[in-house]
């Protein structure tokens, strides 16, 4: 279960806590074709896995922004923040360190950096994501993710 947040009082307490690890999920071929379809980006690197297999990471690999995008899908078990509504604000840092090959196992890690108030009487928060790959040490993405809530 992610950490529960009723009210701005308790994010505010919280920045510099890690948020958890969400489950593992399998990036499969037919995720990348979607993904691959969705934004018009067919480059051989993630759609030919015949071309690909010559190629310099030996198999298809996952769009970096695929894995930025599958944060929306990780970010509900890193963090339960009960409020009114919320919005996506934006995202300050994002960096891809490493592949994410057709077949592997990601998952994500939160860390709530930092929180501040809003003008508009709502609460802004940074959660540093990184997403994991099994087996690897280094991650497919880091990106600090900025999301307005309003309790």
């Amino acid at each position: 279960m992610p950490p529960r947040f009723d009210s701005a009082a308790e994010l505010l307490a919280a920045v510099g806590k890690p948020l958890g690890t969400s489950e593992w999920l399998s990036v499969t071929q037919q995720r990348v074709d979607t993904f691959a379809d969705a934004t018009d980006d067919h480059q051989w690197i993630h759609v030919d896995p015949v071309r690909a297999k010559d190629g310099p990471f030996g198999a298809c690999i996952a769009h970096g922004y695929l894995s930025l995008a599958l944060v929306a899908r990780f970010q509900p078990e890193l963090i339960d923040v009960r409020m009114k509504m919320g919005v996506n604000y934006g995202c300050d840092r994002v960096r891809f360190p490493a592949p994410v090959r057709v077949g592997a196992r990601i998952r994500a890690q939160g860390e709530l950096v930092a929180v501040e108030t809003t003008r508009d009487g709502g609460v802004q928060a940074t959660i540093r994501v990184t997403i994991e790959i099994d087996g690897e040490s280094r991650p497919a993405c880091v990106a600090d993710t900025i999301s307005r809530y309003y309790f």
